[in-house]
């Protein structure tokens, strides 16, 4: 029900969470013949229990990432969204930015040049705000995109959440201008409320305009709760990106 209305509204990608953790087999057919029916991808999803940034967890997340790509590869989902987890008593922050970059390279070295769906199987790094989760560690976006670069892989790109990062840094525009060919990934939210476009302090139209300036080719995704009729607000969100360029 809630890919038809996605559909209804006129978009063709959906991002999961992981909601396929304890599905059977039947309900993994149901989801791929809903896919097919609706003609609709799966182009990300995220939901795992290990960050990257603790190097005494690197084992663990590496054995559950080779076991999510079993359902990623049942269906069809190219991407998925990596998460640092919280900061780790005792342990320095240049140990933990190097866990995470040593955790991403043997990730990456572990997927090298294989698809999902056509396309190469991607891990996206995402920040989360000091507001949101004050015990998280990556909180920032130019450390994430630092992280990246030093990973240095093109199969191991930046989610850059707009939401977060305006609580969090701001200054949203410049770093993308900066940073456009690291990011793999965006979400979209306005501040306050994580409400769609246009009832906060973000200028989304300047986004959407500078990303159709940038040749943006990823997905942007729409991670909001509506104020009022769920369908209209997303075909609202999607109206405003395509009046902007965005394609």
């Amino acid at each position: 029900q809630r890919l038809a209305k996605i559909v209804e509204a006129g978009y063709s990608n959906v991002e999961l969470v992981g909601e396929y953790g304890k599905w059977t087999k039947a309900e993994f057919a149901t989801a791929k013949d809903a896919k097919k029916r609706l003609g609709i991808r799966y182009d990300a999803t995220a939901g795992l229990k290990n960050g990257v940034a603790d190097p005494n967890s690197r084992e663990a997340f590496l054995a559950e990432f080779k076991q999510a790509l079993g359902p990623m590869e049942a269906l069809e989902i190219p991407s998925m969204i990596v998460l640092s987890g919280d900061v780790i008593p005792g342990l320095s922050r240049k140990a933990q930015h190097e866990s995470c970059i040593e955790t991403l390279k043997r990730t990456a070295a572990s997927v090298e040049g294989k698809q999902i769906d056509g396309q190469p199987v991607r891990l996206l790094l995402e920040c989360i705000d000091a507001e949101e989760d004050p015990h998280y560690y990556l909180q920032s976006a130019l450390e994430a995109i630092e992280i990246v670069r030093q990973v240095n892989h093109p199969q191991v790109q930046f989610l850059y959440d707009f939401f977060h990062e305006q609580i969090g840094e701001g200054n949203l525009i410049e770093k993308l201008e900066k940073n456009i060919d690291v990011v793999g990934l965006i979400h979209v939210a306005d501040v306050p409320g994580r409400h769609e476009p246009g009832t906060g302090e973000i200028n989304y139209t300047s986004i959407f305009r500078k990303l159709a300036q940038l040749h943006y080719k990823h997905v942007v995704a729409m991670e909001f709760f509506p104020l009022g009729d769920q369908v209209a607000k997303l075909r609202m969100a999607k109206a405003m990106a395509l009046n902007a360029g965005v394609v």
